[in-house]
């Protein structure tokens, strides 16, 4: 399916790599459909100067997220045919301010699998009446590459990512009879998203150092990357995980 018959549910894309997803949907034709908990200024905002819809609500709630689905089908008048779990539970990538192994609590674990992998469970629920019934399905999961080189141990957010990795593969296996793919994306440290803002400088220099491309990739950069498991180009690839960080971890 081109990109242009697409309806494109982007999770957490009222700002940050979200906001750059649904961007490079919309400039391939989709049909775009910003979520966002919070940020609805700008996710208002975003949705009219790409011709998209802007929904509120939290991925973790299978309620908020069937009017999600439901108000998407109704406004472009078609069902869903591609996710991307982007959204992120509340996290800042800061190595000096990150919980240890000796303080982080079982809460924190909790909030990131909540985000991380009840939210792609939940979305990716809702959406399968749809797709089994097209006989088509893209969902594109957003993963870290953290969990390969974990050069900065944020345990709770990396646990959750690799147990999305897992989720991702398990689906894949399960609905690949429908024609619906599920694949990953993983990226590393991006420059700069709202998560990323707390980042030194000398971090971003230093990983930028250490990839053969010599700098950090952008999220514009990232999303490019993400294009290709709903691209036709992808419709024999599922249970994949790209990792997209400039040559840093090579999986």
């Amino acid at each position: 399916m081109n990109f242009d018959r697409q309806t494109v549910v982007v999770t957490g894309a009222g700002r940050g790599l979200g906001c750059a997803i649904a961007r490079a949907f919309a400039a391939q034709g989709a049909r775009v459909v910003v979520n966002y908990r919070r940020s609805r200024e700008s996710a208002e905002t975003l949705a009219s100067e790409i011709g998209g819809l802007a929904v509120q609500a939290d991925i973790t709630d299978a309620a908020q997220v069937d009017a999600l689905f439901t108000a998407a089908e109704q406004h472009f008048g078609s069902t869903v045919t591609t996710v991307v779990n982007n959204a992120l539970a509340d996290f800042s990538f800061n190595g000096d301010g990150r919980s240890k192994a000796d303080s982080i609590t079982w809460d924190q674990f909790d909030a990131q699998f909540q985000g991380a992998v009840r939210g792609a469970l939940t979305t990716t629920q809702r959406a399968l009446p749809g797709m089994r019934a097209a006989g088509f399905g893209r969902i594109v999961n957003v993963g870290t590459n953290l969990f390969q080189n974990p050069v900065v141990p944020y345990h709770d957010y990396t646990a959750s990512k690799a147990a999305l990795l897992s989720l991702t593969r398990t689906l894949a296996a399960d609905l690949g009879a429908d024609g619906i793919t599920v694949n990953m994306v993983s990226g590393g440290l991006l420059r700069t998203t709202d998560a990323s803002a707390a980042t030194p400088d000398e971090v971003f220099d230093l990983i930028a150092a250490s990839t053969p491309l010599q700098r950090v990739v952008t999220p514009e950069e990232f999303a490019d990357a993400l294009l290709f498991f709903a691209s036709p180009w992808s419709r024999s690839v599922t249970g994949q995980n790209l990792v997209v960080d400039g040559g840093l971890v090579k999986d």
